[in-house]
């Protein structure tokens, strides 16, 4: 279903993102920014950190880059930044440090310990990286790591509504925390579903899906969903609803899990939860125009999503953040560009608010209520989807503008460092794998000018693993 966008369509669409993209009424075409240059730039900095990985925090899941210490999820490490980072170094073309570190994977990774895990950080990170490698290397390994982790998984769905308990014990089976969220019961179809595909056992997929469905049927009476739900019972604990963390990949996979395996019911789902959205969710937002604000554009300035109760729709809060900034990607990718145009300006309008974007805004008050910024890759994910389907060069000044910004405030003499607060830019002792994963995979993919990945061809999961579309 991805758009088939006519000429004329893109030619208006260009100048939409002429008028409201990067600022300023002029609907004059920019020089291109040096493609190749920065590409290299984003390799060279991915190499910065990993090195800064593999020198202090090797074998352990993440790197403290203030401490030059490690940090472990767990007891015991499960891998994380190597498994995340793979799929990168080989679509960057990293060969040797590709080869060593599937290996170092391979030869050590192993899921047999008593050790309780996330079951959604578990499978977008671990299992969504062993499936891509799988893909990408056909070294039927990972394919027998993905289907090891993903039977010890297995016991999360067995609540009575299918809905998956938070945490499983990896050897024991036993599950906890009954209490989850949509993005928690709803972002596993992608994952679970590829190794049924990849198996030919149906049981993943079954599992992963009557859970997203399970979650859907328990939307309100106006078709969204709350925040948390329990999943023994089915109820809401807490009816705030909004596209931000702990909701935003539920609606994420709903349209990718159709795009990628055809799947019908999602589509419906999909198409459904989106008038839900655009009715209580959008919020078309007047400001005042000066001389140094954009001409709006259908009459507002700026297109923002915000919260709601899931049961009246009423608005609760006018609030946006980094986590939001995905959800121009995904409307992009439904065909919706004139939406994805204008939400992309709005998160762009954010991330300029500071130098940098933090981690919720609120929109009506033009002021951050929560500062921190942990290296979040959503803004550039979008940027690139944007690009991609535009191919405006002011996506390109947009992804530059972020990268320098990025490499500015966060990079340190080892590696890179999340912001404990973007006003000041003081750095805290944190580099999570989505880094490696997503912020550097989807810069590089945006700056480089060789076909290092067919757009068209793949989905990306939520932790942007790429996975090859399946034939319908």
């Amino acid at each position: 279903m991805e758009a088939q966008v006519t000429a004329h369509k893109l030619h208006r669409w260009a100048l939409v993102v002429c008028i409201i993209c990067v600022g300023g009424g002029s609907t004059s075409l920019a020089q291109s920014p040096d493609r190749k240059k920065l590409a290299a730039e984003v390799k060279a900095e991915f190499l910065h950190a990993w090195n800064g990985y593999k020198k202090y925090a090797w074998g352990h899941d993440d790197l403290k880059p203030l401490s030059k210490t490690h940090h472990d999820w767990y007891p015991q490490p499960l891998l994380m930044t190597p498994l995340d980072s793979l799929d990168t170094m080989i679509i960057m073309g990293l060969k040797d440090e590709a080869a060593a570190t599937q290996k170092y994977i391979l030869e050590n990774l192993s899921f047999d310990k008593d050790i309780e895990v996330q079951n959604f950080e578990i499978t977008i990170r671990l299992l969504g990286g062993l499936l891509t490698n799988y893909q990408l290397t056909g070294d039927k390994r990972f394919l027998n790591l993905a289907e090891d982790l993903g039977n010890r998984l297995l016991p999360v769905f067995n609540s009575p509504t299918g809905m998956p308990y938070r945490y499983v014990n990896l050897k024991t089976g036993k599950t906890r925390n009954a209490v989850s969220n949509p993005a928690e019961t709803g972002t596993l179809l992608i994952e679970f579903g590829t190794l049924s595909k990849f198996t030919g056992k149906p049981i993943y997929y079954d599992k992963a899906k009557r859970a997203l469905v399970e979650t859907y049927n328990r939307r309100s009476k106006i078709g969204l969903v709350g925040e948390w739900i329990n999943v023994e019972t089915g109820e809401w604990t807490n009816t705030d609803s909004h596209i931000s963390g702990a909701i935003d990949s539920y609606y994420e996979y709903l349209l990718k899990c159709w795009l990628l395996f055809g799947d019908r019911d999602c589509k419906r789902m999909w198409d459904e939860s989106l008038v839900a959205i655009k009715q209580y969710l959008e919020h078309e937002f007047y400001r005042p125009r000066t001389d140094q604000r954009p001409v709006p554009v259908d009459g507002f300035d700026e297109l923002w999503y915000g919260h709601a109760d899931m049961n009246t729709g009423r608005r609760r809060a006018t609030t946006y953040g980094a986590l939001d900034a995905f959800f121009p990607a995904v409307l992009a990718l439904s065909g919706d560009m004139p939406r994805a145009i204008r939400l992309q300006r709005s998160s762009f309008l954010m991330w300029n608010h500071a130098g940098i974007e933090p981690e919720e805004f609120d929109y009506r008050e033009q002021k951050i209520t929560s500062p921190g910024y942990p290296l979040r890759p959503e803004i550039v994910e979008s940027t690139y989807y944007l690009y991609q389907y535009t191919k405006d060069p002011r996506y390109l000044e947009m992804g530059e503008k972020l990268w320098r910004d990025f490499v500015q405030h966060c990079r340190t003499d080892v590696a890179y460092a999340a912001l404990k607060t973007v006003v000041t830019k003081e750095k805290s002792d944190s580099m999570q794998s989505f880094l490696f994963a997503e912020t550097f995979k989807y810069f590089y993919l945006l700056f480089s000018p060789d076909k290092t990945l067919y757009f068209r061809n793949v989905i990306f999961n939520t932790e942007a693993h790429p996975i090859r579309k399946f034939k319908r």
